[in-house]
């Protein structure tokens, strides 16, 4: 018995929470698209950043995550210019982006998440940016966000002002995940590289956007790359050399796939993207043709047989 086709034909659109956006339940991550080799240790040069950003806008996919902290800019200085190419964002596409700290001082304040803000506006060259998540709060305590004049009150600020029109939080520990999230004062929650086939932890996570009505999105479902390329291409996870047991348990998975045929990469997608509780799943493309090729892995016939030996590897 094979897992039925969830994406036959062109990708459905969802309800991303209660922002009134429309989105597929594949979301196209452009941090690679700004150039980070410290962090996916290889390059993307500018043509082929802009290359893979035009596909983006003729493709199947209509939601894209970027960040102020992608290449300190990059990822969004490069966006916009194809944006100014098209003459904006084009119609039924969501564009997100991130508030980020001051990257060469740490600085993590609310002058820090507006003067963010203003930058991301002016290098994608609009006047309102649709969603914007309060990211890696990690960085410093949950209430040193939450204090008076601090990050989260003058992200509230800039969408009150109309800067924003939506506000999210995206981060790493899934207990400050939660404690942001039971706030009720965001509407879409990002984890990454915490719910993968190799890394189940952000399972309460989802139930807690769920119980506060906040859409979920789930990053980095191939741990970064190990799971895309296999492990013993790319022997990387959480953008850091793996350790032996992960490489392992990578590796009797990838074998399980291959005796069924099925691309652990595909598996990888598809664990993410068969959760009802996630809304959309961000995966890094850096080439024009990766689009086709990431959407015939989320449609790739998986045997529920293969979904069992995964969960068994898993658990081990």
């Amino acid at each position: 018995m094979t897992a039925k086709n969830q994406f036959s034909g062109s990708l459905p659109l969802r309800s991303l929470g209660t922002t009134g956006l429309q989105v597929t339940p594949l979301c196209v991550g452009c941090a690679p698209l700004g150039n980070m080799p410290e962090t996916f240790a290889y390059e993307v040069a500018e043509e082929q950043a802009l290359a893979t950003i035009r596909a983006i806008f003729e493709g199947p996919i209509n939601f894209l995550d970027t960040a102020a902290s992608y290449g300190d800019g990059e990822s969004e200085r490069r966006i916009g210019l194809v944006l100014h190419e098209l003459g904006g964002l084009p119609a039924g596409f969501v564009l997100a982006t991130k508030a980020d700290r001051d990257l060469a001082t740490g600085v993590f304040t609310g002058a820090q998440m507006r003067h963010s803000v203003e930058r991301s506006l002016r290098l994608l060259g609009v006047e309102q940016l649709q969603l914007v998540y309060l990211h890696d709060p990690e960085h410093i305590s949950f209430e040193e966000a939450m204090q008076p004049g601090g990050a989260v009150e003058a992200l509230q600020q800039c969408k009150e002002e109309g800067l924003i029109a939506h506000l999210g939080v995206a981060g790493g520990p899934i207990d400050l995940m939660i404690r942001f999230v039971e706030t009720d004062i965001f509407e879409v929650a990002i984890s990454h590289n915490r719910y993968t086939l190799l890394n189940r932890e952000a399972d309460p996570f989802w139930d807690s956007c769920q119980q506060h009505h906040v859409a979920a999105v789930n990053a980095a479902p191939y741990g970064s790359g190990m799971l895309a390329k296999g492990p013993s291409a790319y022997p990387r996870y959480m953008y850091h050399e793996a350790p032996e047991a992960l490489i392992r348990q990578a590796t009797q998975m990838e074998q399980a796939c291959a005796r069924y045929d099925v691309p652990l990469a595909a598996a990888a997608l598809q664990f993410s993207l068969r959760d009802p509780r996630i809304i959309s799943t961000v995966v890094g493309i850096t080439r024009p043709e990766r689009l086709a090729q990431t959407v015939s892995l989320a449609q790739h016939p998986i045997p529920n047989e293969l979904w069992s030996e995964l969960d068994t590897i898993a658990r081990s």
